[in-house]
């Protein structure tokens, strides 16, 4: 068996650990949904008019906002 050395060569795929993140906010949302969710719901738990925001910003030169705004879990809730 084969373990990693002690001192970090730790690699991470940040795409990879956003794409879990927003799969993890995707599932809390439908195991807390009474129904099934819509469209809508979908776009916005996946947040996605804010990634069209971000793109057409970098787009039109404009710095986009980063780092992205805080996950569902951790912002308070009303």
């Amino acid at each position: 068996m084969r373990v990693a050395p002690v001192g970090g060569t730790t690699v991470q795929d940040h795409e990879a650990l956003a794409e879990i993140e927003l799969c993890g906010e995707l599932i809390i949302a439908a195991s807390a949904a009474r129904e099934r969710l819509s469209l809508e719901s979908i776009d916005e738990v996946l947040r996605v008019a804010e990634e069209r925001e971000r793109v057409r910003s970098a787009a039109a030169g404009r710095s986009p906002s980063w780092p992205p705004r805080p996950s569902r879990r951790s912002r308070s809730r009303p």
